[in-house]
């Protein structure tokens, strides 16, 4: 779902991503981490198609993201770290509005909407400005947006931020079942347990450059962790890229 081949972005001097090759097949929950500055935000706003790239291609379900563009949008959903929201609409105008654009049948947005806004605990602010909604609150209404339509390609840039622990268990138990319904993830999070329980595969880059992917018994190979070692995610990152210095 997800085919990124020789990818390059420079700005100026500075060179974000260095010949990124990656593959998401479709039911994955896919991790990219990175330290900061790794270009993992970068490479995702290219897969989203809001940046261009300098080189290289990148396919969403099938469709080139630069030739195909809005075939392959219609194909995915972008959630980044900062939502936005339009403040004077409600929240369940906001939904509204997502519905239409991505021609949502009436119908279901009727019957789905009231759904989504309770599993999320935003019953009670249907009919509030959405300037009045706290950070975690945005989050979950983007989220609950992204549910509304129904993408074959989640993107996610630190997906929790600002969600309380109770909206954190909703989130990690909606991806696995999203994806055990063939919905593919790309997923960018410093939440390293988290990753570990939920990624089916996870890539490693830093200073723009894939150094580590696979599963995580791939992982542990490639960071040479023996087997009275610590086999946890985050040993495995800090030492990987610990070696990059």
């Amino acid at each position: 779902m997800i085919e990124i081949k020789k990818l390059n972005k420079t700005f100026g001097a500075c060179r974000a991503l260095n010949d990124l090759d990656i593959t998401v097949k479709p039911g994955e929950i896919f991790g990219f981490l990175g330290p900061n500055g790794a270009g993992k935000t970068t490479a995702v706003k290219i897969i989203s198609g809001i940046l261009r790239p300098t080189s290289g291609t990148v396919c969403i379900g099938g469709y080139d993201i630069l030739d195909d563009t809005i075939k392959a949008k219609r194909t995915l959903a972008y959630i980044p770290d900062e939502p936005f929201v339009y403040p004077k609409l409600t929240g369940y105008e906001f939904l509204r509005f997502i519905g239409d654009i991505y021609k949502v049948p009436f119908s279901y947005q009727k019957s789905e909407i009231p759904v989504l806004l309770k599993l999320f605990d935003l019953s009670a602010f249907t009919h509030e400005l959405l300037e009045t909604y706290s950070h975690g609150m945005k989050q979950k209404l983007l989220i609950a947006g992204v549910l509304l339509r129904r993408p074959k390609v989640l993107l996610f840039d630190e997906p929790t931020v600002g969600l309380d622990p109770k909206s954190i268990k909703k989130f990690k138990d909606i991806l696995s079942d999203l994806a055990k319904k063939g919905t593919t993830i790309f997923m960018c999070t410093h939440i390293l347990e988290m990753a570990q329980k939920l990624c089916t595969k996870i890539a490693i880059v830093n200073f723009g450059r894939l150094i580590a992917e696979g599963t995580m018994s791939d992982l542990k190979r490639i960071a040479s962790i023996d087997a009275d070692g610590d086999h946890s995610l985050e040993n495995i990152f800090l030492k990987l890229t610990d070696s990059e210095f």
